[in-house]
């Protein structure tokens, strides 16, 4: 077949088809195409150097694509992928270090290599689909890996015998090294980058569809389950965590805070500030005295410490919804006047080498606590207190559960703990209480109106019930008068 452009004449060959009808319906799609060059010499040159690009093997392109790029001044000829894309798109972008860190990753581990090979305009939701399934397919692997690895160092640590422990440590050495499974948070960042992307691919008319703006994230997050004295129970018999996201109770909290009180007052505000209201690590790190206000018993998140290849880094909070106020209780408030006091203390004695940072929680020399340092001082306090394990971010659950059973109106948690949405507090940051469901359970039996309890009155010799339908029957002969 022939495309005519004033005065060029192209050539549209293709051969193979198995029958006549497959080769006459492409025919009819290559001059459908040709017909939308026919109104302007450009629109046909550019229809016509599509047909002239495709190779043997590719489909012919789609009419109403094709027409969506026409309308939009795209380039029908440009096989930009998905990879060389996202290449261009991270060396245009200007964002925070810690989010073009986190886009990097995103890009390096899964999007280029699981769909790095399509083409922009070609990517669709069956592709996305796909590459979620092979995520969680490499998490069911990691998972068994690990389990693996944990196996064998059991076996290492209860083998008495060294060359049974050389033996098993180099099958320990094969292994891979452990891993975290790319979890429902971490696929839905990967997921916004990915939409980020194709989103500035439309704006540069490098496609016309988004086709991650039409695929959802399924997984669901994991809910945060309580530190029973079951599961306490069944975690020091096999040291296996119920789940990923644990919640102290309240007893378990107290224990926590009496012990920081021995062990750790130096940072006993922070340790108050986190289990009571919840703050995230980078907002503690980075509290400064000018937001801390001793007469109204308040703190002032405006700012938060991270770490980006291992330097620290000052930031906006979170989200707008993370600049807030969050009121102390006196005993807590107390703790940071205590700190205040310490802290001016130390500046006198170490006079020209005080590291004035301004901060509230800072080491004995005044510079910032790296934010990491936070979480490895905590994993150290509560394993030496006896306590069941869980995460720093796991006290804003644990603050969270608290507030809820104290009746604390859902919407001022929610300001507390800085979410944007309503949904996420209730959804993900507030587990029930054993205790507190037990109540509610009693409370609601109570509104249920029952009569007296009554004793049944049975007549010896005959069955349950059974004199009852005998008087019954007498009484009905009488009144018939059989």
């Amino acid at each position: 077949m022939e495309s005519t452009t004033e005065g060029t004449r192209r050539t549209f060959r293709r051969q193979g088809y198995e029958t006549q009808t497959a080769a006459q319906n492409d025919l009819d799609k290559v001059r459908a195409l040709l017909r939308l060059g026919e109104g302007s010499k450009e629109d046909a040159e550019a229809v016509s150097a599509m047909l002239d690009a495709l190779e043997k093997d590719e489909p012919i392109p789609d009419y109403e694509e094709t027409a969506r790029k026409l309308r939009s001044g795209q380039n029908l000829v440009e096989n930009l992928t998905i990879g060389e894309w996202l290449d261009i798109w991270q060396s245009q972008e200007s964002h925070r270090r810690a989010t073009e860190l986190s886009y990097e990753s995103h890009v390096r581990l899964y999007l280029k290599p699981k769909i790095g090979d399509v083409r922009v305009d070609r990517l669709t939701v069956a592709h996305i689909s796909e590459m979620f399934a092979e995520i969680n397919d490499d998490n069911d692997r990691i998972v068994a890996n690990n389990e693996d690895r944990r196996a064998l160092q059991a076996r290492i640590k209860n083998t008495r015998i060294r060359a049974d422990k050389r033996i098993l440590k180099a099958k320990l050495d094969e292994l891979p090294p452990f891993r975290r499974p790319v979890g429902p948070s971490s696929q839905a960042r990967i997921h916004a980058t990915l939409r980020a992307a194709m989103n500035d691919a439309i704006a540069e008319q490098k496609t016309t569809f988004n086709a991650a703006m039409h695929y959802t994230v399924s997984a669901k997050p994991p809910r945060p389950l309580v530190w029973t004295p079951e599961r306490v129970e069944e975690w020091q018999r096999t040291g296996k965590r119920p789940g990923p996201v644990m919640v102290w109770t309240p007893e378990q909290a107290g224990i926590f805070l009496d012990y920081v009180a021995i062990h750790d007052s130096e940072l006993e505000a922070l340790w108050h500030l986190a289990v009571k209201r919840g703050p995230r690590r980078g907002e503690l790190a980075g509290l400064p005295w000018t937001e801390y206000s001793a007469l109204d018993a308040t703190v002032t998140i405006s700012t938060q410490l991270t770490e980006v290849d291992w330097e620290i880094v000052e930031g906006d909070p979170k989200s707008d919804a993370g600049e807030r106020v969050i009121p102390l209780d006196e005993e807590t408030n107390g703790h940071f006047r205590t700190r205040k006091a310490r802290q001016a203390q130390r500046r006198l004695e170490l006079g020209p080498a005080w590291v004035d940072s301004g901060r509230v929680f800072t080491l004995e020399d005044g510079s910032a606590l790296r934010p990491s340092s936070i979480s490895d001082r905590f994993e150290r306090l509560y394993t030496a207190a006896g306590l069941p394990p869980i995460r720093l971010h796991d006290l804003r659950h644990t603050a969270a559960t608290l507030m809820l059973a104290a009746n604390i109106d859902m919407k001022v948690i929610q300001e507390t703990l800085g979410h944007s949405q309503i949904q996420t507090t209730s959804n993900l940051y507030t587990s029930v209480l054993p205790k507190v469901a037990r109540d509610a359970a009693e409370k609601t039996v109570a509104l249920i109106p029952r009569a007296p309890a009554r004793a049944p009155t049975k007549t010896p010799g005959h069955p349950s019930g059974t004199h009852k339908i005998n008087r019954m029957n007498s009484e009905v002969r009488e009144m018939t008068g059989a």
